[in-house]
Order: C-alpha cells, then structure tokens, then sequence
C-alpha cells in the first residue's frame, strides 16, 4: 500500500529528529532524550518503512550502525565490521526470534547464551603478538577513532596478553555508579557540567585528549566477542567467553545457556530486578545462538546478526500521542486535566491515560492535542509526560483551552480556581461524579476495605438513591440488595455479613483514610491516629496543635479543622459512632510509641513481595513504631526492594540509603532490635 501524505511527512519529520538526536548521542555526547525514547522514535521509523518500504532512503537512520567518528582523533578503519543489535522488548519479540531462528536453521531446538548489556561504550582492541597495538570506538561500524591513549589507563584492559596471539576483541567501557558520583561531585566545583549517566561519562572520558583525565575517572570494561585470532576460533559463544577469560580479559560473570526460549525470558525477568544492585549500569540481555557453525549459517542483514539480538528491559521512557485532554472530577472536586494517549508500552504495561495536573503544567509544557510526547512512569506507576517532542508538530495540533464551566460538577457546572494553588475545582460540591469517586473512596481497600462492595455496586447503590451519606452502607439489608441487577440471596447476605464485619472494627486512620478530607491521605490519617485518641479528639483539634504534628502543615491543619466544623460534617461523624466499633488499638497500644524498636525510622517500599502484600508490610512496620513513606529522601531508613523493583530503588543508591530484600525485611520483622 502505498503511503498516504500524513505517514510521509510523519516519516521525514521523524528521520530528521532521528538523525539529530543520534548525532547528539554518538558525536556530541550530549543528548536531550532518553536512550528509550530515542529506541521508540527510531522504532516508529523502523515499522513506517517496513510497511512502506518505498519510503526507505540511504540516509534513514535505519540503515547506519552507529555514529560518525570525531574529527580531532585519528580515524580509524576497522579491519571487522561492526555491528549492532537488533532490538526485542517483550517475550512476544522473543518467541518470534526464537521461530526465526529455529526457521532458519530447520531445527527443532536452539542453545542460546544470556549476556548481560552493559550500558557503556563499545570499544575494539587490536592485538599484534599479545601486545595491544590500537584500541578505536565503533564509530559508524566502518571506521571509528583511535582511543588507545585513553584505554591503556584502564587497569582491566590487559596491554600484553598471557600468550602472543593476534586478535581483535570487542567489549564495552563502562563506569560504575561510585565512579560517576565522584566525577560529578569534581565537575560540581569546577562549576561543569555533570553528566546524565554512566554511559555518558565512560563516552566523555575514553574520548579526552589528555589520558591523565581519563586514567583519573575510574573507568572499567568488560569484553564479550572475539572478532579474530591467529589461533583456532572457539565453536560456541560459551567457549569463546572462556578463551577470553583465558587470555586476560575482564568477562562478566553472569552469563548463562539455555535450551529453550522461555528460559532466556526468565532470566531477563529476573535480571530487571537484580541489575539495580551491580553497580554499574544494565539496560538488558544479549541473546546469541551458541554453536558458531549455527551463527555464520544465519550470518546477517544489512546492519545486525541473525543468530542475536539485544533483550532490552522494559523501556521507562517512551513517545506516543496525545489524542485528547479531558477533565476528570476528583472526590474533593478538583480538577484534574488528563492526557488521552494513543496506547504504548512503557515499564511492562500498556498505558493509554496520563495526569497533567493542572493548567500551569499544561502551560510549562505546552502540551496540545496531537503533540508526540515522551512518557515515563513516575515513582514506580504513574505515567508522566516529560517532555513534547515539538520539532514532530504538523501545524494541526490544537491547543487546550481551558472551559469556564464543566457539566460534570453539577449546578450550572462553575468551577473556580483555589486560591493560592494552581488547581482549579467545581463550585458546587455534590455532583454525582464526585459522590461517586468519593463512595467508592470510603468502601475501597485503601480505607474501610469493605470486601464485595466495589465501584459498580456503589455506583448503583447511589443511582437507586439506597445511599446519600456514607452510615448509609451499615443501614443496609440483605431485601435492600435484591432490589438491584446482579443480586440474589446467597450475593446480598454475603455483602451484608461483609459490612458486619466491617462495623465491627473499623480503625481511625482507615476512617479517617475514608472520609475524603481535602489534603488527609493515608500517611497523614496515620500521623492524626497516632497523636489522637479518638475521631472525637481529632474534631476538637485547634489549627496549632495539628500544626505541631511532625508531618502535617498549616495548610493540611486548616482543610482539617474546617471539615470537622461543617453542621453536616459533625452528624455524619456522630451517626458514625452509633454505627460503627471505631478502634485505635494500633497507636494506644501498652507500648508507649517513642518505645517500639522502629520508632524514628522511615522506610520505603518498593516491588512487590512473595510473602505479603506491600498493605500488610505497611501495618507490620507501622506496628513497630515505624513510618512508611512513599517517597525516598536522604533521611529514609531503607528501602525494601522486593521483585520488579522500580525507581525508588534508584533513588535509594542515589542517596547511599540502605536497601534490604524481602528475606531481610522477614528478618527485620522477627529481630527489630538486633
């Protein structure tokens, strides 16, 4: 099918941010995106040609290997070409790989051998009798420059092998993050520049005229392939990396053969989580067919092998599109502006909606419908826009305007900006939509945790007018229930025993959690329960004493004391306390809370756990006169890191803050004094 005029001027446009970012990355090493973005725009190029072939021209960036050499070191002409990888994101790509390969092979079954890819820069050593004669950077695969000033000062790097072979050997130099910590701080008081990242700062140093600077920085290798040799090549991938070690390279540790494909993706799974922890940095898994018979029988296409490809970890950043901006009403009444996105991938999940936050940070964007836009999930899961990739826009993209009203508020849909904040909120304050989010609030898991009663039964409890006030769900019959679709005897007893059950004990800093008060969230419904006996104490509170809790601002203190002098507030609390067993067992316990083993210390959970659920390590640590934040700091404790463990985990190395696992977080729980 031939291409349409919207995929050409989509395909040029993107070619030529392509091109000027790769030149950004690989010449200038000074790059403004991510590597993963920068992966997702060369793969929307990769799949426009692939569906319009007649689209593919000779300078498409799909068609080069790498960047060009420098033109202030000497260049060099490499004797091997060079090649790069072909990129797999998901198990999906993998099995396909698997499929093409065992095809091309027309065999049944394929050993395979898992690399760890080093994030670094990718160098060639020339070797002339065991000595090394040159050592050059891939370049664009066919000529590189001469760095062999600067590799001699790597201490890994042997200068005379431990027998007298010619051979050519490819491997990466890479920096460890202590490394760059060190770098960073130097260029800080110099008043330079720091560098993004590892990759970044081995690329700058092994690139330094003067190798004093680069044998000061630090730098490492590990070398993975031999390109030649005077002597017989080794038959597998595995024997190779043996005859390396053999010779004196540095050879990283942690490869692996597998017989099949799903053993592969396990151990890219598993190396997601464990990456964070080796001090140097790991953006996936090289996948080779082992036997080398089997890999020159593949051999190559234009730009990468057939017998291997690179298994990237899932991207943090990506580029999509924002198809609409649309405001969504909170339970409090704000307005939240929220980024319609054309679905993409991005840390192991499909993501189609993204928060803007407000009408400042549409602006700080400038953000409109139709941009390309770089994502990433902040923290560990929420998508955020970072940046809009201007330079793709058509001239069609439009502007969000913001609206003077908003039906789904209610009243005549007026809405007013708060007052010293950037977020806008209905006037009127009890429209359906936030009656809905807020019902659905009080009953959910993260407050009152009534089992069976999720957002479609609340929903049509309030449609059928069952419930206006949140004591309404503890009046509730089993004959109120059958009243509505989807119920019937065994269903409503079971939902009405579940809220009995509830009744029975409900602890103040869920209820608190519960009752949408503006700025109360779990943390600080938390903070109030440990300071406040009861719901009755938390009410009477003056403005100064809430302001005196560690944790809690003049802000937060006065939405406090301003939701419990409402008249409808203060019933609604006291049918509450007809209804309801309100507890506080777990702040005015015996113990006195300044003497629990964790007090004073902050952690921060991370990933998930086989043993529980991250709720019930928050109640356990919390037990233990812990605090539990969702963010890391200098002043956290630790970090708990359990599997898939996301950004917080490199936050922690960021700050040196302590990391422990899930079997010593067991262990933690067992012996808080030791």
């Amino acid at each position: 099918m031939v291409a349409d005029t919207a995929t050409r001027e989509r395909y040029d446009k993107l070619k030529k941010v392509v091109l000027h970012h790769r030149h950004l990355y690989y010449v200038l090493e000074r790059p403004e995106i991510s590597d993963s973005a920068y992966d997702e725009l060369e793969q929307e190029l990769v799949r426009i040609e692939t569906e319009h072939p007649e689209l593919r021209t000779a300078d498409s960036p799909t068609q080069r290997v790498g960047g060009e050499a420098q033109t202030s070191f000497k260049k060099v002409t490499h004797q091997v070409a060079q090649w790069s990888f072909n990129d797999a994101f998901t198990p999906e790509d993998m099995r396909e790989f698997d499929a093409r390969v065992k095809r091309g092979l027309k065999v049944e079954q394929v050993e395979y051998t898992c690399e760890l890819k080093i994030d670094g820069l990718k160098v060639v050593l020339t070797y002339e009798r065991g000595s090394l004669r040159v050592a050059a950077t891939r370049g664009d695969g066919v000529v590189g420059e001469d760095v062999t000033h600067n590799v001699r000062t790597i201490a890994s790097v042997p200068l005379t092998l431990r027998r007298a072979v010619d051979c050519i050997v490819e491997g990466e130099v890479w920096m460890s993050e202590k490394a760059l910590a060190k770098v960073n701080k130097e260029r800080e008081g110099h008043g330079e520049p720091v560098f993004a990242n590892p990759r970044n700062a081995a690329a700058g140093s092994i690139r330094q005229l003067d190798p004093k600077i680069a044998a000061a920085r630090g730098l490492d290798t590990f070398i993975y392939d031999v390109a030649q040799t005077s002597e017989a090549l080794p038959q597998t991938q595995a024997e190779e990396l043996a005859y390396l070690t053999g010779l004196g390279f540095k050879v990283n540790p942690y490869f692996k053969l597998f017989r099949s494909i799903d053993g592969v993706i396990d151990y890219w799974k598993e190396w997601q989580t464990k990456s964070k922890s080796q001090g140097y940095w790991i953006d996936g898994v090289v996948v080779k067919v082992n036997a080398r018979d089997q890999q020159e029988h593949l051999g190559y296409t234009g730009k990468a092998p057939r017998f291997a490809i690179a298994f990237k970890f899932p991207a943090e950043q990506v580029t999509t599109v924002v198809e609409d901006i649309v405001l969504q009403v909170g339970r409090t009444g704000v307005l939240t502006p929220v980024a319609h996105l054309r679905p993409v991938l991005v840390a192991g999940s499909v993501v189609s909606r993204a928060t803007l936050h407000n009408e400042d940070e549409i602006e700080r964007l400038d953000v409109r419908v139709g941009d390309t836009v770089i994502l990433q999930k902040a923290g560990d899961v929420i998508p955020d826009i970072v940046r809009v990739l201007t330079e793709l826009r058509t001239g069609k993209e439009k502007k969000y305007k913001w609206p003077s009203k908003v039906p789904e508020c209610g009243g005549d849909g007026s809405i007013e900006r708060i007052e010293g904040q950037a977020a806008w909120r209905c006037v009127y304050k009890d429209s359906f939509a936030q009656l809905r989010r807020k019902f659905r609030h009080f009953a959910s898991k993260g407050a009152l945790n009534i089992e069976g009663l999720g957002p479609s039964t609340v929903d049509a409890l309030l449609e059928a007018n069952m419930v206006q006030h949140y004591d309404d769900f503890f009046t509730l019959k089993e004959g109120d229930l059958l009243q509505l679709e989807g119920f019937a005897e065994v269903s409503a007893k079971k939902l009405i025993d579940s809220i009995k059950k509830v009744a029975e004990g409900v602890p103040l800093a869920r209820l608190l959690t519960g009752l949408s008060i503006p700025q109360v969230g779990e943390e600080t419904a938390i903070l109030l329960a440990r300071q406040f006996e009861t719901i009755d104490d938390v009410a009477s509170a003056k403005e100064d004493e809430l302001q005196n809790i560690n944790g809690i601002g003049d802000v937060v203190a006065r939405e406090i004391v301003q939701w419990f002098t409402l008249v409808d507030h203060k019933h609604l609390v006291t049918r509450l306390k007809k209804l309801l067993h309100i507890t506080n067992d777990e702040f005015t316990a015996s113990a006195v809370l300044d003497e629990q083993p964790l007090f004073g210390k902050t952690f921060v959970l991370t990933g998930t756990m086989a043993s529980m659920s991250r709720d019930e390590a928050k109640e356990k640590l919390r037990k233990l006169g812990a605090d539990v934040s969702s963010s890391v700091s200098k002043k956290t404790y630790a970090v708990v890191a359990g599997e898939e463990a996301g950004s917080k985990l490199d936050k922690a190395i960021e700050f040196g803050v302590k990391i422990i696992n899930e079997e010593e977080f067991l262990e933690l729980l067992q012996n808080p004094q030791s």
